[in-house]
């Protein structure tokens, strides 16, 4: 018995609004201008306004609360590789996102081979050889009730949390920068912080520009402090090491009449919020 594949978790940028910089450059001036929306995107096909003054308007915009713009824009992802327990909490975000995911009733794994997800800490714990016993055999019984005429809507029963699926998501702007917020945030649980990540860096590989803003909440283009208790901020590798500031010593500092400033979050410091490559194994039982 031994694990005959392994994966990693996958996520890729299949497409998005066209030019999504111009569109909202559109909604959020169409607010703040005489101009209709009709001559403002004239004057940006004319060349009158030039790439770097509608990214230069755009992010001054938003450090602001004005959302509507960003619900303007959608990017549609590709995740592989995910478990079902990371996937539970990801669907629970249903405002300005959709998904479509692989189905356990409509598709029967074979032979007793389904992808599942092992933990590095079930590694730590010397139990791995334990786990990956036990999904085999999960394995088993889940390919011996199809065979015995089990459905395979009720042959899933069977089938644990850890075990990988596939999905498709469209999420607009607002949307994607509240994910963040919260599941890049180090208290999220490991492998959605992880899944959110690979969907920050491809949208950075295309629209850099845009990937800029999605930071968890304590990040300075977000809330700009942590409001976790301070037990939970002392283990973050971002309050540990004084990279972002804890909400009590500003309110400290305030009453004292004094002000504290933390440094922009750089690409080094959101890379400690990613967990190590041994975190997104993806095994399949086999015989």
């Amino acid at each position: 018995m031994r694990p005959r594949m392994e994966t990693a978790i996958d996520v890729q940028l299949l497409t998005h609004t066209p030019d999504p910089v111009r569109v909202m450059y559109v909604a959020f001036r169409t607010c703040y201008s005489r101009f209709t929306p009709q001559e403002i995107w004239a004057d940006i096909e004319s060349g009158k306004i030039s790439e770097e003054k509608m990214k230069t308007f755009i992010f001054d915009k938003l450090k602001s609360g004005h959302s509507s713009p960003r619900t303007q824009i959608y990017f549609t992802f590709a995740v592989s590789g995910l478990s079902r327990a990371a996937s539970h909490q990801l669907v629970r975000h249903n405002n300005g996102i959709t998904y479509d995911q692989q189905s356990q009733r409509y598709y029967a794994f074979k032979e007793a081979d389904f992808p599942f997800v092992v933990p590095e800490t079930w590694e730590q714990a010397g139990l791995r050889d334990e786990y990956v016993a036990f999904m085999h055999r999960v394995g088993e019984l889940y390919d011996q009730a199809l065979k015995a005429g089990v459905p395979a809507e009720d042959a899933r029963f069977l089938l644990p949390n850890a075990a990988a699926t596939n999905l498709t998501f469209t999420v607009n702007f607002e949307e994607f920068l509240h994910i963040a917020d919260l599941r890049l945030c180090w208290r999220a649980q490991w492998e959605i912080r992880h899944m959110w990540a690979r969907a920050r860096n491809a949208l950075k590989a295309k629209f850099p520009e845009l990937a800029k803003p999605v930071q968890p909440k304590c990040g300075d283009q977000r809330l700009g402090y942590c409001d976790e208790p301070m037990a939970e901020y002392l283990k973050c590798p971002l309050g540990a090491r004084r990279i972002r500031l804890h909400k009590d010593e500003i309110v400290a500092a305030a009453k004292a009449g004094r002000t504290l400033e933390s440094s922009p979050l750089s690409e080094e410091d959101l890379s400690l919020l990613t967990p190590k490559p041994e975190f997104e194994k993806v095994l399949a039982a086999t015989n």
